[in-house]
């Protein structure tokens, strides 16, 4: 949309002079006649001491440089005097190694009461934990990585995931959870890819803010993180510095969070490692106050990513020590520091005690984390008056229906021939399933390749070899022989290979396996791990997007043998798998393809579901499967010349793109309707009727997409402007309706202000990101020069891949530049409703 004036562009301002201490006094948050006279009470000890969490327990490497951060942490056998001053968090009590959950609460009210009896102010801690994938703590439920959160599009499965996990904690007395992660995957080489939602802000923002109202509904308090564009490092190095523009960053990054602190009231918020463009995250007033509390009105407390403080001086060395890096967070709005006591403890002090540094910035802080407290309940006389629980059990039934409903929903059909589903009826109404099926691959028969690298499991137990994991963990290969008992069919069974390593070994076992079996199922992908533990997850970051190892090499060798071939695939990134999945890129090539995104505990019963035909699959890719490492870094929300064209012998053009996903049965969409115009500003509807057209029940996910035909600035191809899930029955129709703000289409000017323009976009329903109802305008690619540039070595083509999609409507957004502010809405709403009739509306 155009009609804009153009400005000098101007970076933000107000971030922070790395050695310079500010000198006017901060403004005190607004809190309770309480805080405050309990505040008025305290020594710079006691407020210090609320400031920092403790570790109990140091067992394995669960954080960065976590040995050499700890080296100087007091014995936690010396716990009375490590907390004479008091403490404002406990860090992981559950979480760091294998305890009973009843034991360890019976001792946590025992020490909780103890803060309150032996400390001058009795204030209990903070107690928090990881809940990423559920609680991260032995003998509880373990969900889905959040990827398959994203591959689910389901923000209310979501929720109720969150609350049954926020239950799980208040329970056994935790009150803040690290999670959710609202990075926006922009380079699957990351190894944190797993940890985050999908690429999409709007999608990542929605399903985020879902989970943050579930757990923060049950009385634990979400954490945000890594705030900000920590998933846009160099290259997908962990760590690595970001060199995202003030635009990007505004855009795609900060969305997702922004709608967790405004429509979710999220009461924490998570740092992020990186600095952004030379300012590291942990010293940034622009972003923890100018963004965070002065532009979103966030009033919670911001807490730093393990050792993150510390990392200003031994890792991106913009203070001299660790007492100017505490000065630097505190200044820019970090209130706690995290696991433990470091730079906000003596070095801190004696910056305040010399004068260096106002105390008015540690009042800030505590004052916050104060009130967070009271929030909780923690200071209330009644604190810990009741019992801890005798027994728990942290993995009931709800729970493990939930988490195999999630992992069913976020499977992802890539391709298939016609082999699914496995089971299909016989003339005589009695289920037919193979003679025999070869069950082969590493993580056919593997418990841990169904979870991410923050379940309790590969993050914790790996430290702890011949500890049972505490919970039922169903491998692929276990739930295929349970589903089919009794069915008559034999299931073998070959490991073939590692997931990493050169052994070759094993393979021709495999393939004799595959050899013999009317199908063959081929389950292979990564393992979850940290730091060089694994091939994917903290740490893991990975130059080439190849399967790891000879995974490959032991699909194409069982592929060769003719038999019929089902790969699984159980990851915590997308790979470069066009070579099982385009016709003509290999020799053969598997009769389908499932994509899984680490489904959790329920993942082995969910893949035999979609297999065996019990469930249809309904995930849709919540990242572009990629063609080659070197394409990235690489999202669907590209320009014009952020795709192929003849300017570049390169084509980035993914194998699938976003929001792509099969079924057993097929969709079809007719009869679009968007409103002729709308105010910048304002709200527009567009409607549109969906049909299962095939024999079997299905869910559709049904994606509403938008383009800016002329922007101030290159716009996306395509983006997300909406989803919704509909479940139709063979030959049933729905009419999706969707309440559309117009700040869906908002971006960043070249004043660098969020608005909505007046002018012309274009607006359709499209199975996936890059489904088109017929050829694409000339300008999509190719033609990009009007021929005045040819490229010889490879023409620019574009691959369309299957989908179905509407003709594009286009909508005139009208009036003055709307600049998009606080009261404006962010959610588009969607309502579902039947038809009496094909093509009649109810």
């Amino acid at each position: 949309m155009t009609d804009v004036v153009p400005a000098v562009p101007t970076a933000p301002t107000g971030a922070p002079e790395a050695r310079a201490p500010r000198v006017v006094p901060p403004q005190q948050p607004t809190v309770s006649e309480r805080v405050r006279a309990l505040h008025a009470r305290m020594t710079l000890e006691e407020k210090l001491a609320q400031l920092v969490g403790y570790w109990l327990d140091q067992n394995g490497t669960v954080a960065p440089m976590q040995s050499e951060m700890t080296a100087g942490q007091q014995d936690g056998g010396r716990l009375a005097e490590i907390t004479r001053h008091g403490m404002g968090h406990y860090t992981r009590v559950y979480g760091t190694r294998p305890v009973d959950p009843a034991e360890r609460a019976a001792w946590l009210w025992a020490e909780q009461r103890r803060l309150q009896r032996e400390t001058r102010l009795g204030i209990p801690a903070i107690v928090h934990e990881e809940c990423l994938t559920g609680l991260a703590a032995w003998q509880a439920a373990t969900y889905p990585t959040p990827l398959a959160w994203g591959a689910s599009f389901d923000p209310e499965l979501v929720e109720e995931m969150a609350r049954e996990v926020g239950e799980s904690m208040r329970a056994l007395g935790v009150h803040q959870g690290l999670a959710p992660v609202l990075d926006v995957v922009r380079d699957p080489r990351w190894g944190r890819v797993d940890e985050c939602v999908g690429e999409d802000p709007y999608l990542v923002g929605t399903v985020g803010t879902a989970y943050v109202r579930g757990l923060q509904d049950a009385g634990v308090h979400a954490t945000l993180k890594h705030f900000v564009a920590y998933s846009g490092s160099h290259a997908g190095r962990n760590h690595a510095p970001v060199s995202a523009g003030p635009r990007e960053v505004a855009d795609v990054y900060l969305p997702p969070f922004e709608m967790a602190v405004r429509d979710g009231g999220a009461r924490s918020v998570m740092a992020s490692y990186v600095d952004i463009d030379g300012i590291p995250l942990h010293a940034s007033e622009e972003y923890l106050t100018e963004v965070l509390r002065e532009r979103w009105g966030f009033d919670g407390v911001v807490v730093a990513d393990y050792f993150g403080v510390a990392f200003l001086e031994v890792m991106q060395r913009v203070a001299a020590d660790r007492g100017e890096a505490a000065a630097q967070a505190l200044q820019a709005g970090l209130d706690v520091e995290l696991p433990t006591g470091d730079a906000y403890l003596e070095p801190l002090a004696e910056r305040v005690r010399s004068g260096a540094l106002d105390e008015a910035w540690v009042d800030r802080a505590v004052l916050r984390l104060l009130g967070q407290k009271e929030e909780l309940g923690l200071l209330d006389p009644d604190a810990y008056a009741d019992e801890p629980p005798a027994r728990i059990d942290l993995d009931t039934p709800r729970q493990r229906a939930t988490a195999r409903r999630l992992a069913q929903e976020s499977l992802v059909l890539l391709a298939n021939d016609g082999v699914l589903p496995l089971v299909r009826p016989r003339a005589d109404g009695a289920a037919g399933a193979p003679r025999r099926i070869a069950v082969v691959g590493p993580n056919a028969d593997s418990s841990e390749a169904l979870m991410g690298c923050y379940s309790f499991v590969n993050h914790v137990l790996a430290h702890h070899p011949g500890t049972p994991a505490g919970i039922e963990l169903p491998t692929v290969l276990e739930s295929l022989r349970d589903a089919l008992a009794g069915a008559g069919t034999e299931v073998t069974h070959a490991v073939g290979c590692a997931v990493d390593g050169d052994d070759v070994s094993g393979i021709p076992a495999a393939v004799d396996a595959a050899r013999g079996a009317d199908v063959a199922v081929v389950v292979v992908g990564d393992e979850a791990g940290l730091f060089g533990r694994g091939t994917v997850g903290e740490g893991n970051d990975v130059e080439s997007l190849e399967l790891p190892g000879v995974q490959r090499r032991l699909v194409e060798e069982v592929v060769a043998t003719g038999t019929p071939v089902v790969l699984v695939l159980l990851t915590g990134r997308p790979y470069a798998i066009g070579w099982a999945i385009e016709d003509g890129a290999a020799p053969a090539r598997p009769a389908a393809v499932l994509q899984g995104f680490f489904p959790g505990e329920e993942g082995g019963r969910a893949v035999a579901d979609v297999l065996l035909g019990a469930v249809n699959p309904s995930g849709r890719l919540p990242v572009t499967l990629p063609r080659a490492a070197g394409a990235q870094p690489y999202s669907y929300l590209q320009p014009v010349l952020g795709g192929p064209s003849d300017v570049t012998s390169a084509d980035p053009t993914p194998v699938r793109p976003f929001g792509f996903g099969l079924s057993y049965t097929r969709f079809a969409y007719a009869d679009l309707e968007v409103d002729a115009g709308v105010a910048a500003g304002g709200t527009f509807a567009a409607a549109v009727t969906v049909t299962n057209t095939g024999d079997v029940a299905g869910t559709d996910v049904v994606q509403l997409y938008a383009r800016d035909v002329a922007g101030s600035v290159p716009r996306p191809v395509a983006q997300l402007l909406g989803y919704a899930r509909v479940e139709l029955a063979p030959g049933e129709s729905r009419r999706v309706t969707f309440r559309v703000p117009t700040t869906r289409l908002a971006f960043t000017d070249r004043r660098l202000v969020r608005v909505v323009e007046p002018g012309d976009v274009q607006v359709w329903v499209g199975a996936h990101a890059g489904a088109v109802d017929a050829a694409p305008a000339t300008d999509d690619l190719g033609s990009t020069t009007g021929g005045a540039i040819v490229n010889e070595s490879a023409p620019a083509q574009r691959r369309v891949v299957p989908g179905a999609a509407t003709p594009r409507a286009t909508l005139a957004v009208t009036g003055p530049v709307h600049e998009v502010g606080a009261a404006d809405e962010r959610i588009v709403a969607v309502e579902v409703s039947a038809l009496a009739d094909a093509g009649e509306r109810a």
